[in-house]
């Protein structure tokens, strides 16, 4: 199976899928360059949703997202979902399912649309160049556009708005509170923080750590200890504390790998990932960004045609500060 460690995914010598394996997942949907051969992802049913591909008006064009809520008039709460670097794949989708079926309009702006399509790629290179050539001022035009979008909506309570990403829809979180006032709160899944120390200059590239002082909304951070990226995480406590930014508060699951909420991946850990949503969830009432139903600790899914049980107590706590 593909051993994935690496903090945006996997290199070409990591894939050890059979050919039956890798094609039933990849026509599931699922990212093919992440794919775990073992893979028993989490699928949550459309029962009580309405789900469907809409096209939201940006500066330059109209892009494509994937959007799931609940089958009532509403209003609802709404939360933006931001890929990994694989885009808009059935992992990302179902994320919108989960969140619609505790009340929550959730909508998945396919960002790189532009420059491809990575979710069916194998190339890693391939992959990257599609993200290198989608800068961060456009991906936050893209999310301008989709917070006009929900609040046109009448089944969306629009001060009632929220933001979560993955990997690198961590780091845009990150970024999108501290670039909107729209957002109620944000939940950050091990995305970037700051620049390593010999990261070459890229005007296209923005870091949270440079702009902490203009957050907007309280984010909590999902962080794994095994990935390379949390090694940022001090210099942005501290940036932070600088900043006096309360309610935003950084969680490390010491044994977790970067992707351990993606279950489709080698690096999923069932415990840490369903702490984490309990968390995320949590955050995101805590904050008024709250559902209609409760209590918001639901991970409204489905394995195997067996409704999981997400919150046991045997879950280890994230270490705070």
């Amino acid at each position: 199976m593909v051993d994935l460690t690496r903090p945006e995914g996997s290199e070409p010598e990591d894939f050890h899928l059979t050919r039956r394996g890798l094609a039933g997942l990849f026509f599931a949907g699922y990212a093919v360059a992440a794919l775990s051969a073992k893979a028993d992802p989490i699928v949550t049913d459309e029962i009580g949703l309405i789900t469907e591909t809409v096209m939201i008006q940006a500066a330059d064009r109209p892009i494509p997202a994937y959007v799931a809520r609940p089958s009532g008039h509403g209003p609802y709460p709404a939360v933006i979902v931001v890929s990994e670097i694989f885009g808009v794949h059935e992992y990302i989708r179902d994320i919108c399912r989960r969140l619609a079926k505790i009340g929550y309009v959730a909508i998945a702006p396919a960002f790189f649309i532009r420059a491809g399509d990575p979710a069916p790629m194998t190339d890693m290179a391939a992959i990257m160049k599609i993200v290198q050539a989608t800068p961060d001022a456009q991906v936050l035009g893209d999310i301008a556009a989709t917070l006009t979008y929900l609040k046109s909506k009448d089944y969306v309570i629009g001060d009632r708005l929220a933001i979560t990403g993955f990997c690198w829809g961590g780091g845009v979180v990150w970024l999108a509170c501290e670039t909107f006032t729209d957002f109620r709160a944000g939940v950050a899944w091990y995305g970037r923080l700051a620049p390593p120390a010999d990261a070459p200059a890229d005007p296209n590239k923005l870091w949270p750590i440079q702009k902490v002082a203009d957050l907007n909304a309280p984010v909590l951070g999902l962080y794994a200890g095994t990935d390379p990226i949390t090694q940022t995480v001090p210099a942005m406590r501290a940036a932070l504390e600088a900043a006096h930014k309360t309610g935003t508060e950084i969680i490390v699951y010491p044994d977790a790998q970067h992707g351990f909420h993606a279950d489709y991946r080698a690096s999923y850990n069932e415990a840490d990932a369903e702490d984490g949503w309990m968390r995320m969830l949590a955050h995101f009432a805590i904050n008024g960004a709250v559902s209609r139903h409760d209590p918001p600790n639901h991970h409204a899914a489905k394995r195997s045609g067996r409704r999981t049980h997400p919150h046991r107590t045997r879950h280890r706590r994230g270490r705070r500060g």
